[in-house]
């Protein structure tokens, strides 16, 4: 285990540094000029010598190389850059972006496990039967409907006809609610049929029917060994989902203006605010691939059979 640990923890790093390069490489190779943008927004004509100016300052003109050094070692003291937007340090606000995904992301996984581990649960057990067939469309309707569909659905009906939600978000508990329920419809949709799978396959194990030949209780074989014989697989649906919704809540953040990380990248991708992009690419990747070898560490301790 300390072996696989330890490979795994140096793959790690070799994927994070690759991906630092590639994501400076790409802002690099980008097409428009940061320093154009942010003098165009201020109203002035843009004058060459004004542009040249502006491009030395924000360190444009330097060799890529010694850009992407100095942004490195930047990264390795906590230091993501300041902002090209408004001069500002990147990473107070990619931390409170992060923060706020972090809080929508949790609340929407949450609210997807209540559903999905009894449905999928549910489903299984009485596979075949009417109750199963109701959770299989449903389950397939709510992972069949995109995100900004659900979020645009649940906007007009309880915020504009029913004014039980604010239309936007603004960081508050009660609009915290509908961006939460727009990612977790999809999400509940595809851990019910995840779930109902791993449990139906558990169930068909010979185990089980060992145990049932003995006289124990379903409920004690569902509980006691289908649950924990299939916890280590589903834990790794979970924690990939993880990953995926820290980064893929883009779209709900920007409809509801709920504050998080998503909606500042759209917002410096606008004003090619290339600091912040690069931040949020970094960071994305780095919580993605650090879940993941996470969870396949926990995955091997729940099934040592896993290799």
């Amino acid at each position: 285990m300390k072996e696989k640990i330890a490979k795994r923890a140096a793959e790690l790093i070799i994927i994070l540094l690759v991906l630092s390069f590639l994501t400076f490489l790409l802002m690099y190779l980008a097409p428009g000029d940061p320093a154009e943008k942010r003098l165009s927004s201020q109203g002035v004509a843009v004058t060459k010598e004004m542009l040249q100016a502006e491009q030395e300052r924000l360190g444009l003109m330097r060799p890529f190389m010694t850009r992407y050094g100095e942004w490195i070692v930047g990264i390795l003291h906590g230091d993501f850059g300041d902002s090209f937007k408004d001069d500002q340090p990147v990473a107070p606000k990619l931390i409170a972006g992060l923060k706020n995904t972090a809080i929508l992301a949790l609340a929407s996984l949450l609210l997807a496990l209540l559903v999905s581990v009894p449905l999928g649960i549910i489903a299984a057990v009485r596979r075949n039967s009417i109750i199963d067939h109701i959770v299989r469309l449903l389950s397939f309707i709510g992972n069949a409907l995109p995100n900004f569909l659900i979020s645009v659905l649940l906007m007009y009906f309880l915020c504009i006809l029913l004014n039980l939600f604010p239309v936007v978000a603004s960081g508050s508990f009660q609009g915290l609610f509908l961006p939460a329920v727009s990612l977790a419809i999809p999400m509940a949709g595809r851990f019910t049929r995840q779930i109902r799978t791993e449990i139906m396959e558990q169930l068909d194990q010979e185990y089980v029917t060992g145990l049932r030949t003995r006289g124990v209780r379903e409920r004690d074989i569902l509980l006691r060994n289908v649950l924990r014989n299939a916890s280590g697989h589903i834990f790794t649906i979970v924690a990939l989902q993880i990953g995926t919704l820290m980064g893929g809540s883009v779209v709900i953040e920007t409809i509801f203006r709920w504050p998080g990380i998503g909606k500042l990248v759209m917002d410096s991708i606008d004003v090619r605010d290339y600091p912040t992009i690069m931040g949020f690419v970094l960071i994305m990747g780095t919580i993605y691939v650090v879940i993941n070898f996470i969870s396949d560490i926990i995955y091997q301790v729940l099934d040592p059979r896993v290799e």
